[in-house]
């Protein structure tokens, strides 16, 4: 709930900015906003290439599309990703996957995920160097506690799991049965395709649907620029624990977006759009998806 709060402060505080953005709405053009909703679509699609990836059998493609799209929706209900990992794993063993395969499978998805996602920022850095300005983005203030907490917590994991035998024995069996599934499924150059192609296409069409609802609202910002911004936003939100980083992410968008070069009246419109395409619209079709899946026992 803290995220929340601090974001509605700041809402309230910056009122006039968040009215102007919202009255910019108005002008946004039909046709690339429909774009961008085209693009949002594509990202489950790549969410399920992605799932399909982390396994060696065979998924049920319909069904294994449905809970991507409803795992959407039980993100928004859970911090940190944990609602759609849990969507995603009930899902697997009902489709006959043990447990720990399935957590394996989970475990694979979420590296390549966020492999993917530095891969993409670190090419996009390269052919636009001058795109993220790191001296705008990272407050001098909190760069301290923020380097001691992370830190901190490998230091912390070892010591758990030095003082206790029994989580350093459940530690090393899932490592490997993780590392046995990842053998298995980099064996399979089809199953290798289609977990890091997802991995690589999920990112990019989220950076492309934020690029085109900038078209069509014309904020001044390079496609690159705007590419860059979104995903040094989101990595750098990636350890707050909002629920579907409601409220983080947004914040971070608009900071990533002035700092760009973009009016914050237009930025802040911009943000307002995409999140509205990629989470509020699908979040009660979402929400329905789940219901049915879970009526129906898929998952």
């Amino acid at each position: 709930m803290l995220p929340l709060l601090l974001v509605t402060v700041v809402a309230v505080r910056h009122r006039s900015v968040l009215a102007e953005g919202f009255g910019h709405l108005a002008t946004a053009r039909w046709p690339w906003l429909l774009a961008a909703a085209g693009a949002t679509g594509l990202t489950w699609v790549a969410a399920a290439c992605t799932r399909q990836g982390a396994v060696v059998e065979r998924l049920p493609g319909r069904r294994l599309l449905a809970t991507q799209f409803a795992a959407g929706a039980a993100n928004h209900l859970l911090p940190t990703g944990l609602g759609a990992s849990a969507v995603n794993l009930r899902f697997m063993t009902v489709c006959g996957l043990s447990l720990a395969r399935s957590s394996a499978a989970l475990a694979l998805y979420l590296l390549a995920e966020g492999v993917g996602r530095l891969a993409l920022l670190g090419a996009l850095l390269i052919a636009f160097p001058g795109a993220l300005r790191l001296g705008t983005l990272s407050p001098g203030a909190a760069t301290g506690p923020l380097l001691v907490t992370a830190g901190a917590v490998p230091v912390v994991a070892a010591g758990v799991l030095a003082l206790l035998p029994r989580v350093r024995a459940s530690v090393v069996s899932f490592l490997r049965t993780a590392l046995g599934e990842a053998r298995s499924v980099h064996a399979r150059p089809a199953r290798a395709l289609m977990l890091w192609g997802g991995a690589l296409a999920f990112p990019a069409l989220q950076a492309a649907a934020l690029v085109l609802v900038g078209r069509a609202l014309e904020l001044p910002v390079p496609p690159g620029h705007m590419a860059v911004a979104y995903l040094a936003a989101t990595i750098a939100v990636a350890l707050v624990p909002a629920p579907g980083g409601v409220g983080s992410v947004e914040a971070a968008l608009v900071v990533a977006l002035v700092a760009a070069g973009g009016p914050a009246a237009v930025a802040t419109a911009v943000v307002l759009a995409f999140r509205l395409l990629t989470v509020w619209l699908p979040l009660l079709p979402g929400a329905l998806t789940l219901a049915a899946l879970v009526r129906t026992k898929v998952i």
